[in-house]
């Protein structure tokens, strides 16, 4: 059970900040981790590099323009984002700093499926979204 034990030691690092409910961005990111390792065993943990390069990769998008997570979110995941379409401002995506963030596993995934299509014209794979998602629960502090 090696994926247990490394997910276990990623449990312990995040609970470091008790202050932010990280405790269900940390269960999706073991659950995918889980799924993406039943599809891939040669998966075996998150990659919070992975999952920074993915925030920050731009993908052509279907209706043509170029356009990445951190297009609306900024790059840093921290701070307060804006819409490129609508321009509305969108509150941080770091569950560290926005403890709203994550709280209805449902939604999660309904964004996840509308986000990854929107942007890559496709869903995001099991290991995509536990890099993702392990590399959101690294930023903590918004840059100014």
């Amino acid at each position: 059970m090696k994926i247990k034990t490394m997910m276990t030691t990623i449990g312990v690092l995040f609970a470091a900040n008790a202050m932010a409910d990280v405790t269900n961005a940390e269960k999706l990111v073991y659950k995918y981790t889980n799924i993406a390792h039943s599809a891939n065993p040669a998966y075996a943990a998150p990659s919070i590099t992975e999952g920074k390069i993915f925030f920050n990769r731009k993908f052509k998008t279907p209706n043509g323009k170029e356009a990445s997570c951190a297009s609306c979110h900024t790059t840093n995941p921290a701070n307060v984002g804006k819409n490129i379409v609508t321009n509305k401002e969108i509150p941080p995506l770091a569950p560290r700093v926005n403890t709203k963030r994550f709280t209805d596993i449902e939604k999660v995934e309904d964004e996840f499926t509308k986000h990854c299509n929107d942007i890559m014209g496709a869903d995001c794979s099991p290991a995509e979204k536990a890099n993702f998602i392990a590399y959101l629960l690294t930023e903590t502090k918004p840059t100014k």
